[in-house]
């Protein structure tokens, strides 16, 4: 009898495979909760692990794709408690730092909690037409590939409001590019075993830079109340579109959430704006979980690190079964947000937060060290000064992802 069926008629495998997507969404609140670590090393630290798991591969499976949805609902929350710099860089500020500064924290929770549950519901039912409308033109795609992505590169280049910032997107490219060049595919000797020069990577570039900036900043202000100033037309709109570019991000390499969001963004109506921005973000960026795994239907390609490490597990790919795990950890993500999400705030508030900043920038050179050994220290820095730069220069701090397209593009 097929697994999915199995599962509705046989009320104690229905609760164990519960028990697995509630453990596995467990863990996706600890490591999305914890600024610094990434999905994919999480990903496949549990892959490391899977072996030895006394159960079998398919609830396994389920419990790393729980993991998976659930870490891209919780890690908007550090992301917008940490690193929130003085007022006087409003500006340059990532968009729910500026929404935090603005009194309205909050809100950006629950925007970003929206964004990505209301993505969950529209990407089930669109992954099978999407699915077969991208494998379809994928080949074409995939012998272009450095074409599409030179290509998306322009666009985000040309995105850019004036010419000083174009400028400073090309610089940005370029530092990125080389650096991704020079570290992507070094030795590592590492503690942990968990997915590469990713960490340090991703961590130098996006994340010890608005840590730097923030520490000299008065720390987040008291914030308002916690009702949604968005249209829920808008929300609906701006996150289902969120979910669509999810697809891209799942078939093609290179491509991530922050750079389908500027294409989201404009699309939509009224989307250049910091609840837009949020909404698209967390839309894509769980949407692609979905995405990803119909990807490893389809072509047979993972395009996440949770994708891999599922299928290290050689876990059967009962989709039917799968989905349901992914709506429930959806859900609980969901849940998990607007519950922890307001106290994270206040908790951080009430620091002294050049320590805070300080505290966390620790965690990050730490985590450096496990993930990659002595070489990750070296690469922390140099993505640290590199990452420094688009704030400088007045450009986005997406063009930092020439980091993955600059050496995918060049062949390298």
């Amino acid at each position: 009898m097929p697994a999915p069926i199995e599962v509705v008629s046989e009320p104690a495998v229905t609760l164990q495979l519960l028990g697995w997507v509630l453990a596995g969404s467990l863990l996706g609140c600890c490591s999305g909760l914890v600024p610094g670590v990434h999905a994919n090393n999480f990903a496949f630290l549990l892959a490391g692990a899977a072996p030895s798991v006394p159960a079998p591969p398919l609830f396994v499976g389920c419990a790393m794709l729980a993991a998976g949805v659930v870490h891209t609902f919780c890690n908007a929350v550090p992301a917008m408690a940490l690193g929130v710099p003085d007022a006087e860089m409003a500006m340059t500020a990532l968009p729910g730092h500026r929404m935090v500064l603005e009194g309205r924290g909050y809100e950006a929770v629950r925007l970003s909690a929206l964004g990505s549950i209301l993505a969950v519901i529209a990407a089930v039912p669109l992954a099978v037409p999407v699915t077969w409308a991208v494998t379809a033109v994928y080949p074409t795609l995939r012998a272009h590939l450095s074409l599409v992505l030179a290509t998306v590169t322009v666009a985000l280049i040309a995105s850019e409001p004036t010419w000083r910032s174009r400028f400073g997107a090309v610089l940005s490219f370029a530092l990125a590019t080389g650096l991704g060049a020079l570290t992507l595919d070094l030795a590592t000797d590492a503690p942990l075993e968990a997915g590469g020069t990713l960490a340090p990577l991703f961590a130098g570039l996006f994340g010890a830079p608005v840590l730097i900036d923030a520490i000299r900043g008065s720390g987040i202000p008291r914030q308002e109340d916690d009702g949604v100033r968005a249209s829920r037309p808008f929300i609906g709109v701006t996150a289902a579109a969120g979910a669509l570019a999810g697809a891209v991000v799942g078939y093609l390499p290179g491509i991530t959430a922050a750079i389908a969001a500027v294409g989201v963004l404009a699309l939509v109506p009224n989307g250049a704006s910091d609840r837009g921005y949020i909404v698209a973000t967390s839309g894509v960026d769980t949407s692609n979980t979905i995405f990803a795994l119909f990807a490893l239907v389809a072509i047979g390609q993972p395009r996440t690190g949770v994708v891999v490490a599922f299928e290290r597990t050689a876990a059967p790919l009962e989709l039917p079964l799968l989905l349901v795990g992914v709506v429930l950890a959806g859900l609980i993500g969901f849940a998990v947000v607007i519950v922890v999400g307001d106290v994270y705030l206040e908790v951080v508030g009430r620091l002294a937060y050049w320590k805070v900043s300080v505290a966390v920038l620790a965690v990050l050179l730490a985590l450096s060290y496990l993930f990659t050994g002595p070489v990750g220290i070296a690469i922390f820095a140099a993505a640290t000064a590199i990452g420094l730069v688009p704030v400088r220069v007045r450009c986005r701090r997406v063009h930092l992802m020439g980091v993955l397209i600059g050496p995918l593009m060049l062949g390298l």
